[in-house]
């Protein structure tokens, strides 16, 4: 029995579960190759960015800047772009670009969770269905003849969509719980290169915030009296 056999014989339920397979097929290969896109590239572009950062913050920037295709490098462009704000202005704004890019990763989540959920239960229905014409063409006086060979076929072919079902389920959550893990696998990316830059970022604004004090207290010290007097020329002879 073929695929088109087992089409035709599962009755019309098997339509809408064609169409709930074919938006859990589109659905994951549109997230394969968003993910393999990711996975690819995203930890040499951490790397890359954040070793520039140890040496000049500018080229740091025109890395994150050039790789604004991923999400890791919009994220660290998020705090890269702010150098000269105070660093906790700088975690602010890769906060809220990491709960962006991990949100703009739930896409589809809400499609397969629909065919995860609804998948079976049409195929319950489709074999309900194919029950209930079967064993209602048995008639008492038919009980032991060819007749009741033909409900039995009947029945088999009923459960062709709770069978059907349950594989487009089944494999629909395989895939989303993938999915979720490397989301999951992301926030802890994200985490640990946000938290270097800002480590870096924290000791680089302590040395030029130092840098500024002291020149403002050089600039004191050398600067000349208003008065125009000094000290010595203001005490009595």
């Amino acid at each position: 029995m073929n695929i088109g056999e087992l089409f035709s014989k599962g009755g019309f339920v098997m339509w809408p579960l064609l169409l709930l397979s074919i938006l859990s097929l589109t659905v994951v290969i549109e997230r394969v190759l968003f993910w393999w896109k990711i996975l690819t590239r995203e930890r040499e572009t951490a790397g890359r960015v954040l070793e520039a950062a140890q040496r000049d913050w500018r080229s740091a920037g025109d890395l994150a800047r050039s790789a604004t295709d991923q999400p890791i490098g919009r994220f660290l462009n998020a705090g890269l772009e702010l150098k000269d704000q105070e660093p906790d202005v700088v975690q602010l704004a890769m906060e809220a670009s990491a709960q962006e890019e991990l949100a703009a990763m739930h896409k589809g989540d809400k499609i397969l969770e629909a065919v995860i959920a609804i998948a079976p239960l049409l195929g319950l229905l489709g074999t309900v269905l194919g029950l209930i014409n079967s064993l209602g063409s048995i008639r008492l006086g038919d009980l032991g003849t060819t007749a009741t060979e033909n409900v039995t076929l009947g029945i088999s072919e009923a459960l062709i969509t709770t069978a059907t079902g349950l594989i487009i389920a089944i494999l629909s959550l395989a895939f989303y719980r993938v999915f979720q893990g490397l989301i999951a696998q992301q926030a802890k990316i994200f985490q640990k290169a946000g938290n270097e830059l800002e480590l870096l970022y924290r000791k680089t604004w302590s040395s030029q915030d130092t840098g500024r004090i002291a020149k403002r207290t050089n600039s004191s010290a050398i600067a000349p009296d208003p008065s125009g007097t000094s000290a010595e020329a203001a005490e009595p002879s």
